[in-house]
């Protein structure tokens, strides 16, 4: 467990590596389908957990009913989030993928006052999703209907991150009342998107035979940073410091992302992107209660 003080590195770490993984999976589809990167993340970060499993010494749970849970789990979090990601940035830049992501805690709230109806809609809240939604519309420069965007990749990116809305109060419902080790949860959620997506990349994963250096690392980084010990990072960090310091990098992501697909990659930034991620991070914090006391006095 990370003392209370050690857990700025992990925090940095995993804001960096998520916030790289939009350029990740860029320089992953030079010679992968969308399949091909689903999967190599999966499978790379279920092995670098695997590992982490033995070191421990914790085996995988032996309920069927556990491991359909967390095969749910993995479905909306890894598999379907890892192909539509995928998909889209064969049609978009990283960096609006990066933005469009920090969208996932609006996401979440939607679903748990819609679906799973945990809690009654707060002020605060309703401020907050407005404040998101003209953020996501700012970016999408919705005033010039999308630029030279594709409409189908903006809605793949908005079905993921719809999938990673549901798949938290999913987990939080039905996975963390099982009582498992984090490691041991995390470990078997990639495994069993591995497994899953497998097929995928035996029937369509190779987009040409033609592997890089660069490409080739990138997919390491996303696996085995991205999809493998990014997991152990966020779960010390909520050990250490808590769910509401962990759950605030998602506000490092989306400009992680900008900087690194605008400097690494040559993507070209309209004034209006960064300006609309900014409202998405405001309308998240907001809708998250970080500024209650202020918009209550």
């Amino acid at each position: 467990m990370l003392k209370q003080k050690s857990w700025v590195p992990a925090y940095i770490a995993l804001g960096t590596v998520w916030g790289c993984s939009f350029i990740f999976i860029k320089q992953g589809l030079e010679f992968l389908t969308p399949f091909g990167v689903a999967f190599g993340r999966c499978a790379l970060g279920a092995l670098s957990l695997i590992i982490v499993l033995k070191v421990r010494r914790q085996k995988y749970p032996r309920a069927r009913s556990t491991w359909l849970k967390l095969w749910i789990v993995s479905m909306l979090l890894n598999v379907f989030p890892g192909i539509l990601f995928a998909y889209a940035e064969v049609h978009v830049t990283s960096i609006l993928a990066g933005i469009i992501n920090a969208t996932t805690p609006l996401m979440t709230l939607i679903v748990m006052l819609t679906v799973f109806r945990e809690e009654k809609v707060l002020p605060h809240q309703v401020i907050g999703l407005i404040v998101g939604a003209i953020g996501v519309l700012s970016v999408l420069g919705i005033w010039r209907g999308v630029g030279h965007n594709s409409w189908v990749a903006i809605l793949a990116l908005l079905a993921a991150v719809t999938c990673y809305g549901i798949s938290f109060p999913f987990t939080r419902r039905y996975v963390l009342p099982l009582g498992l080790r984090t490691d041991v949860m995390a470990t078997t959620q990639i495994t069993a998107a591995a497994i899953t997506l497998l097929p995928l990349y035996l029937f369509n994963g190779i987009a040409k035979d033609e592997y890089r250096l660069g490409p080739v690392l990138s997919m390491i980084g996303l696996g085995v940073l991205g999809t493998g010990y990014a997991y152990i990072w966020n779960f010390s960090i909520i050990s250490a410091a808590g769910s509401s310091i962990a759950s605030s990098v998602t506000y490092l992501t989306p400009v992680v992302a900008v900087f690194v697909g605008w400097i690494f990659l040559g993507e070209s930034i309209t004034w209006n992107q960064p300006a609309g991620g900014a409202l998405v991070v405001l309308g998240a914090a907001i809708s998250q209660g970080r500024f209650k006391k202020k918009l209550t006095a």
